[in-house]
């Protein structure tokens, strides 16, 4: 069938008096000053969670990241004519409707790119979605090794933090302090899974052992049960492996039943600064965690961070800074390469250095962009000197370290060396 743009000129041509032919000649001239971003226009959609356990620190917060994301790639790149356009949805964690939204904005509204993806289960539903229809899959909020091991493809990337990540931040410094028994209160989910058995072997490997473990459903809003569970195995750490809501629903219960000022250690596994935030400083205080991002880490993240701020009247999760570093730099590849296709956007992200500002590595084969991690520490309410001032860096784990080794990968494009 022939494009629009040479019906056009064919009619005109002809029009005039000009033989089919000249007019047919006309053709492929036509075709190779056709655009190469398809549909002139790039479409973005950001599908989260925006009403349940983990809509704050992802949610409405994920597409305004998004959005700044676009203006600040259509201010520093005028030249640039392609519209933009973004699109977000409410996935409300259930697998059929993010499923449902991902195929509907690939096939009927020509979506390029699907970002954030809080909860693993959807994530990796939607990541293989967007390799069978050559789209781009950018992976903020979700935490499941998976993504880049067993089940890695080429066009998607996972882009802040993963079960390994968090595994060998938090886990390792408290296992080097002598805290070797650990019981899991775990999410009954993907991502609770993966994200036990990524701690478990750092346990194993630092001569620690998991005495016991409770799963509960997501949302949950009673854990006495499991905390008594917890509490009786005389464990050094009770550990979370779960997320947003239950998280802070969790470590509140613990203050309750006064295991947070016990010899035991309550050990969120993953925690945003919005949770700190939900908690108080007097509840959170002393809770070691993992992040890949922090606000006020240097000039450039309060710099952003701030204007963020502005917008939402909250400090920025690391999930939510990674939705503007994957659609900035998303948005720079197709500049770079001079079309959207899922190819040669993901050969160009796999190519370069990432220094955005608010991230700073390099994306690997296996689709997991390898950057540094922080080792934090919350602050006593004393200790914090202005709103938003939770935490101190206690150090910085190096990309090398806080990333699987290529060489144990499962990843099937993975060149093994």
């Amino acid at each position: 069938m022939m494009k629009k743009e040479g019906m056009c000129i064919l009619g005109k041509v002809a029009k005039a008096g000009v033989g089919l032919s000249l007019a047919m000649a006309a053709l492929p001239a036509v075709q190779a000053a056709e655009p190469k971003i398809s549909d002139n226009l790039v479409k973005v959609g950001v599908l989260t969670d925006m009403s349940g356990p983990y809509s704050d620190f992802s949610g409405a917060g994920a597409v305004t990241a998004a959005q700044m994301a676009i203006e600040d790639f259509q201010k520093a790149n005028p030249d640039f004519k392609t519209p933009i356009e973004l699109v977000s949805a409410d996935h409300q964690n259930k697998v059929d409707i993010g499923m449902a939204r991902a195929n509907a904005w690939f096939d009927v509204d020509k979506v390029d790119v699907i970002t954030e993806l809080v909860t693993s289960n959807i994530a990796l539903a939607v990541s293989k979605i967007a390799a069978d229809k050559n789209r781009v899959a950018l992976v903020s909020g979700a935490a499941s090794l998976p993504l880049t091991n067993e089940q890695c493809n080429k066009n998607t990337v996972h882009w802040v933090y993963d079960t390994y990540s968090l595994s060998n931040g938090t886990a390792k410094h408290v296992l080097d302090s002598g805290k070797k028994n650990w019981y899991f209160i775990t999410v009954n989910y993907t991502f609770g899974g993966a994200m036990m058995d990524a701690a478990g072997k750092v346990i194993e490997k630092n001569n620690g052992k998991i005495v016991g473990s409770s799963r509960h459903p997501l949302n949950s809003t009673d854990f006495s049960s499991y905390l008594l569970n917890a509490q009786q195995s005389n464990a050094d750490v009770i550990a979370l492996a779960n997320g947003g809501q239950d998280t802070i629903t969790a470590v509140k219960q613990a203050a309750e039943f006064g295991i947070t000022q016990s010899k035991q250690s309550i050990l969120p596994m993953v925690m945003f600064i919005n949770d700190i935030h939900a908690l108080g400083l007097d509840a959170a205080q002393g809770l070691m965690l993992t992040e890949g991002f922090y606000w006020d880490r240097d000039d450039k993240t309060r710099d952003w961070s701030e204007r963020y701020y502005a917008k939402t009247n909250k400090m920025p999760s690391m999930g939510q800074a990674g939705v503007y570093s994957s659609v900035i730099n998303y948005l720079d590849a197709i500049k770079q390469t001079g079309t959207d296709d899922a190819d040669k956007v993901m050969a160009y992200l796999k190519s370069k250095e990432i220094d955005d500002g608010l991230f700073k590595g390099k994306i690997r084969e296996d689709g997991k962009f390898a950057h540094d991690m922080l080792l934090l520490e919350v602050k006593k309410p004393g200790e914090s000197t202005r709103p938003w001032d939770y935490y101190h860096i206690k150090g910085v784990i190096s990309a090398e370290d806080a990333n699987l080794p290529l060489s144990e990968s499962k990843c099937h494009l993975v060149t093994k060396r």
